[in-house]
Parts: C-alpha cells; sequence; structure tokens
C-alpha cells in the first residue's frame, strides 16, 4: 500500500468495431417476434451492434427474457453510447438513467442515489457482486444496466433503491477484430486503450482489453493515473457447453477532491477550481484483482445449468483533508481529515439451473439457484492531528493556495476486522399465459457477521461482537401483453440490508441488537418496442425505507435513523428513431422524504439528502453522411440539499449542454471531438455533506482517435 498513515506532513470502441457511422441490427429475431413474445427462456441471444437499447438482458430475472417482458425499470447505456460520449465513468452514465444520481463519494469511490436510497456497494460485474468503494473504469464494459427497485431475489442483501451491472466485453468464437483507441483532453488529461479479439481454434477464442489514463481536471492541484487490464478466454467444446475465464487488474492513484465548502446555505462561488485540502496528503490509492470462471450447459433443448465462482482482492487506502467551515469576516477556512484502510477478499460461488415447461396451455421458465460468499475485511482509520489546535480541526488564515498548519495521523480512531458469510437460495416461475405473464418468486439469505473491534480489546473489552439475520424476500410482478412488443406491468418486492451498514466494516453494540433495515418497491409501469432498436418506457413508482439511516447534519461522520417514502415516476426514451438518427431521452420525477418524524406534535418530514426532484437528460447523435457524424445533448437537474438539515446546503439546479462531431477519416479510422459544458454554465453537480460541495468542469473538450483492424 502507497500511503503511510503515520507520516507528519509539513505545511504546504464499437464490438467490433463498426467499418461505418451507421450501425445495425444483426442475429436474432426483432422484438415482437414469435419466439421472442413470451417470458423469458433457454434461447438464442440476441446481438444489438452500433444502437443503444439491446433488446434482451438476463440480469433482472436471471433468465433471457425480453426488456419488453421485464417488469421492473431498466435503464441500459450501451458501450456505443459509451463510446459516443466518450463517458469515462459511472457518474457520466448516471447523467443520462433517470432516477439515479451520481454523489461524490468523498472524491474516492463510486457513489450514486437511485430513486432516493443512497449507496457504495450496490455494484455488480456480470451479476457478482463487486463492492468496495473504488472508481469503476468504463473499458471493458459493453452495456451499463440500471435496474431500479428493491432486487433482493436477483441480487441479495441491499439493492434497496436498484443496483448497477456492468456487463463486460466477451470473447467471440470465429472472429478476430480490434481496436486501439487514443485521447487527450483541454485538461492536459488522456487515455490509451485496446482490444482485441482472436480465436484459438475452432472452439475457443481469447480477448483482451486494457487501456490507462492520465487523471487531469479543471481543479488546481488534482491530477492522477489508473490503468487496468482484463484478459478473458472463452471454450464452446460443442454447442451446448461453455466456459468463460475472466481476470482482471485495476490500479488507481490519484488525488482525493472533496470539493469547496459551503456560505450561507448554498455552494462556495468563486472558488471552482481552488483546492481545499492538501496535494500531497490528499490521496487514494487501490489495486484490485478479480478472478472469474462461469461455466453453462445445456441438459436439453430446454433445460440450462450454470455455474460462476469469482474471487475478488482489493487494497484500498484514502488520506484526505476536507473543509468544515469558511468564515470570509475574519478570512479564514476550517480543515478536519483522517486516513483510512480497506483490505478485503471477496470468494462467491453461485449455481443456477433454468428450465422450461408446460402445464396445459401455460408455459414456464422456472429458475433454481443457490449462492454463499465469505468476505473477509480489515480495516482501519486513523484521524488527523493538528499541531497547532491540538486537535482533529483546525481554522486558520484562508489564502489561495492554502498555507496549512503542520499535522499527522497519529492514532486510530478504528482498527476492526470483519467476516461476512452468506448463503442464500431462490426460486422463481416466470408463468406464460398467451397476454398474461406472471413473474413469482422468493429468496432466502442468511446472513452472518463476526466483527472483531481490536481498540476495544486493547482496551480490556471482549471487543467481538456479531449478528446472524435471516430473511426472505418476495418478488412478484404480472405482465399484461396487449401486442407482442408492448407490455403493461405492475410489481412488488421487497429488500433488506443489514444494521451494519453496506460496507460491513464494524458493528457497534447497538447494531448488534438491530433488525435490518427494509425496503418495499410497488410499480406500475408500460414498455413499448417501437422498432427493432427504439423503446419506449414509463413507469410510477413508491418505494418505503423502515429504519433507514442517512448522514447526520450534525455529525457528518455518523448516521442517523429515519424512516423514508420515495415516490415517482420516470419515462425513457432509448434506441434508434431512424437509420441515422440515435436517442437516449430520459425525465424522472422524485418526491423522496422521511416517513413519520414529528416535531412538537406536527408532521414535519424533510426532503431527503441529494435526491433532485426533477431530473432530465437528452442524448442524440444524427449521421449525416455515412462518414461524418454529430451529437448534441443536455442533462437538467433541479436543486438538491446536500444534508438532511434543517439549514442543509442547498444546490442550485441547472442544465448543462454537450456536444460532439465524428469523421470516418479513412476506412475503420474514426476522429471524434466531444465537447462538454458548451454553454460554459457555472453549477454543483453533487456534494459528500453541507462542506463538501462538488464544483462542475467549465467548457473544455476531448479529442479522440479511433482505429479498428
Amino acid at each position: 500500500m502507497d500511503i503511510d498513515t503515520n507520516d507528519a506532513v509539513a505545511p504546504a470502441a464499437a464490438d467490433p468495431a463498426r467499418p461505418a457511422l451507421v450501425g445495425s441490427l444483426v442475429a436474432g429475431e426483432a422484438p415482437g417476434a414469435s419466439e421472442a413474445s413470451g417470458a423469458g427462456g433457454v434461447t438464442d441471444e440476441l446481438v444489438v451492434e452500433g444502437t443503444y437499447q439491446p433488446p434482451r438482458i438476463d440480469s433482472a430475472t436471471r433468465t433471457p427474457t425480453l426488456l419488453v417482458d421485464v417488469p421492473q425499470s431498466v435503464s441500459v447505456v450501451s458501450e456505443a453510447q459509451i463510446e459516443d460520449q466518450a463517458l469515462r465513468d459511472l457518474a457520466d452514465v448516471l447523467r443520462f438513467t433517470p432516477g439515479a444520481t451520481p454523489a461524490q463519494g468523498e472524491g474516492h469511490r463510486d457513489q450514486v442515489v437511485i430513486r432516493g436510497q443512497d449507496t457504495t456497494a450496490n455494484f455488480f460485474v456480470d451479476g457478482l457482486r463487486d463492492d468496495v468503494q473504488y472508481f469503476r473504469p468504463l473499458y471493458n464494459v459493453a452495456r451499463v444496466e440500471v435496474l431500479k427497485g428493491a432486487s433482493a431475489l436477483a441480487f441479495g442483501r441491499g439493492s434497496g433503491g436498484g443496483v448497477i451491472n456492468r456487463v463486460t466485453k466477451a470473447p467471440r468464437l470465429g472472429e478476430a477484430f480490434g481496436e486501439v483507441s487514443a485521447g487527450v483532453t483541454t485538461f492536459a488529461g488522456g487515455a490509451v486503450s485496446v482490444d482485441l479479439n482472436r480465436p484459438l481454434g475452432k472452439v475457443a477464442a481469447a480477448r483482451l482489453n486494457a487501456y490507462y489514463e492520465r487523471l487531469e481536471n479543471h481543479r488546481d492541484a488534482y491530477d492522477g493515473d489508473r490503468y487496468a487490464v482484463n484478459p478473458t478466454l472463452a471454450f464452446e467444446p460443442d454447442a451446448r457447453t461453455g466456459l468463460d475465464l475472466s481476470y482482471e487488474l485495476v490500479r488507481d492513484e490519484r488525488v482525493v477532491d472533496r470539493g469547496v465548502p459551503s456560505l450561507n446555505g448554498a455552494p462556495l462561488t468563486g472558488f471552482d477550481a481552488t483546492f481545499f485540502g492538501d496535494p500531497d496528503a490528499n490521496e487514494t490509492t487501490l489495486t484490485a484483482h478479480l478472478l472469474r470462471v462461469e461455466a453453462r450447459r445445456d441438459l436439453s433443448g430446454s433445460v440450462r445449468l450454470s455455474g460462476a465462482v469469482q474471487y475478488a482482492d482489493y487494497d484500498k487506502a484514502y488520506r484526505n483533508l476536507y473543509p468544515v467551515g469558511f468564515d470570509p469576516a475574519a478570512g479564514t477556512v476550517s480543515l478536519d481529515g483522517y486516513v483510512d484502510r480497506t483490505d478485503r477478499q471477496n470468494l462467491l460461488a453461485r449455481g443456477e439451473l433454468v428450465a422450461e415447461a408446460r402445464t396445459g396451455r401455460v408455459g414456464h421458465t422456472l429458475l433454481f439457484g443457490v449462492e454463499a460468499a465469505d468476505q473477509e475485511t480489515d480495516n482501519d482509520r486513523r484521524d488527523v492531528l493538528f499541531a497547532a489546535s491540538g486537535d482533529d480541526q483546525v481554522t486558520f488564515a484562508f489564502s489561495d493556495p492554502l498555507v496549512i498548519p503542520a499535522f499527522s495521523f497519529p492514532a486510530f480512531s478504528r482498527d476492526s476486522g470483519s467476516e461476512v458469510t452468506t448463503l442464500s437460495a431462490y426460486a422463481q416461475d416466470q408463468l406464460d399465459l398467451g397476454p398474461i405473464q406472471l413473474v413469482a418468486g422468493l429468496r432466502y439469505d442468511r446472513f452472518e457477521i463476526d466483527v472483531t473491534d481490536r481498540i476495544a480489546a486493547a482496551g480490556g473489552d471482549d471487543g467481538e461482537l456479531s449478528r446472524t439475520d435471516e430473511e426472505v424476500s418476495p418478488r412478484l410482478g404480472l405482465v399484461l401483453k396487449p401486442a407482442p412488443n408492448a407490455s403493461v406491468y405492475a410489481s412488488y418486492s421487497e429488500s433488506f440490508l443489514p444494521r451494519s451498514g453496506d460496507q460491513f466494516l464494524t458493528l457497534s453494540p447497538s447494531d448488534e441488537a438491530l433488525g435490518p433495515e427494509r425496503f418495499e418497491t410497488y410499480e406500475l409501469g408500460a414498455k413499448w418496442d417501437l422498432g427493432l432498436a427504439l423503446s419506449l418506457t414509463g413507469a410510477v413508482f413508491e418505494i418505503e425505507r423502515d429504519a433507514g439511516t442517512t448522514v447526520d447534519p450534525d455529525d457528518p461522520e455518523s448516521t442517523i435513523l429515519i424512516g423514508a417514502r420515495t415516490r415517482g415516476a420516470e419515462a425513457q426514451l432509448t434506441g434508434r428513431v431512424t437509420r441515422r438518427l440515435l436517442v437516449n431521452a430520459g425525465y424522472a420525477y422524485l418526491d423522496a422524504k422521511e416517513d413519520g418524524r414529528v416535531v412538537g406534535g406536527q408532521d414535519a418530514d424533510r426532503r431527503l439528502a441529494q435526491v433532485p426532484e426533477h431530473q432530465a437528460s437528452l442524448w442524440v447523435r444524427y449521421e449525416l453522411t455515412d462518414r461524418l457524424g454529430l451529437g448534441l445533448g443536455a442533462t437538467h437537474q433541479s436543486s438538491q440539499t446536500a444534508t438532511i438539515g434543517e439549514g442543509a446546503t442547498r444546490l442550485p439546479g441547472f442544465t448543462r449542454v454537450d456536444a460532439a462531431a465524428y469523421y470516418e477519416v479513412a476506412d475503420g479510422v474514426r476522429a471524434q471531438l466531444n465537447v462538454e459544458n458548451a454553454l460554459d454554465v457555472d453549477y454543483f453537480p453533487a456534494a459528500h455533506n453541507d462542506d463538501n460541495v462538488t464544483t462542475g468542469a467549465p467548457l473544455n473538450a476531448r479529442l479522440t482517435l479511433r482505429a479498428a483492424f
């Protein structure tokens, strides 16, 4: 690990690449064809290239099911859209996902708010849990799926507001192709990547995705580097058997930036580039190794057995100073800080059986699954100590850049080891009654956590805490099919989150006595496939959260218990409108509040933090010719509060406009220019608390060259 916790610090491409700009729909039948009109089943894969909307996914129901038949709201951002918009992180993806917004994540991790529910752990890769706090790159992603609503049946604990699943690029048998790309930004950052696929005889193929990125932005003291490599192998000795092997290494080192403080209930303006920390001390490092083996066997034309084993090792640390106050009258700024280490190993195994059957006129797609996991984590935290104040906070004269009094990180405030073991079993039936489909399932989870508090043990206490929870999570969905390419649905689902939080680092005596948080989702929706690769969806929903947690507005390092309810509506149009026009447009309305808060005998529910009431996005790409294309997009968020407190900082609403141009220089060679924040709007997209607010980047651009072969 690169960060020394005790140092004193002195003052200071399309897949495969498209031969032309115009994409195509290939392989399989179009949505709405007779083969696809029933509930999901063990059928041939549908492949869509060069468009924004896949017709089928596996993750929502754990079976191959057309999106139009899934009784749940699902937003998909494809590889084509990721390339067209030069999206680099999940936060970029969420700007075009109705009902989901990125949070700041303290400047060192992905953190999202889905339908009013905040999470740092509901992330999956190819359906398997990937829960450590870090920034996940998109270099090897075929699409990002955002599944909304409580999703315990498919994904287990957590998943109260929804989950994010990255589907990675898989090897393709019998094909040889590749793509290299290189890009630079007006901030002096840049990236290079490679994607190579090669057949290995007739029954195997290998694929390699790798990239390197130099991180720079508009902030005075921000920089960093990250790289990743992901070799994969696929074996298909016959048409009924498959084996996939994948290894991924991710390395990330960057400055931790927690933004600007607030003033009079609003983000501090005029200092968008000022770094309120120490560029030598504020640093995060990550080294992650993920090894995955997946196997599948079609036992007959209607029965498929599959299994997966994933081992993941994460070594993560971050050290930061951050603002906790700003006084322009006195000309002072106040800082706090700490350093945090996490060493985690995850081992997960899953087996599933999918079978198609009929009882009379009723078709069934049956799913039976078991999952077992073991997670071991060592975590410690040291608070900062400022020599000038003899405390973990200090107030000193403001200057730009800051001249920070001497500090060190001498003592543990947390030192713990935890082991989480889970055992799960689930069953589901998708019943096809012609114009009516029913999805019904149950999942059982046994969740056990054992924690060793080393500080308590050193003080003479036992230091051993544990809790076991056993939960059953149902899912029920009713789908009406007025036409093969349209559906109206109603659904109910549940999920839970053990009281030890979504990272399961520690457990307090009070938490040890409390049962899990509970989530219930009610949803009504409609879906309509308008063409080969164009989908219109809409939903109204309610999520009830019982005894949830949120950041304490009076103590940002602590949490408080609240009940909460989110009611909302969303709509999205995604896909290819014409041969030359692609679109992704979405809107969400969210009424997210506490539920049951009473002050002075009166209802006093407050809006939940970091949930804009209105969110809208639009991205269109029009191909003027087979060689020249243009893109234009906009995102809008209404105002939101940074915390739930009465005097919380309010982030003003904003609208950001982006643009792009594409030109095919020669066969297989494309030049691409992406302009972000084209109107140079001053905005604040996210926050962590009232005094840690992210500043939006000004007008900037990225130039990318791609070469396919």
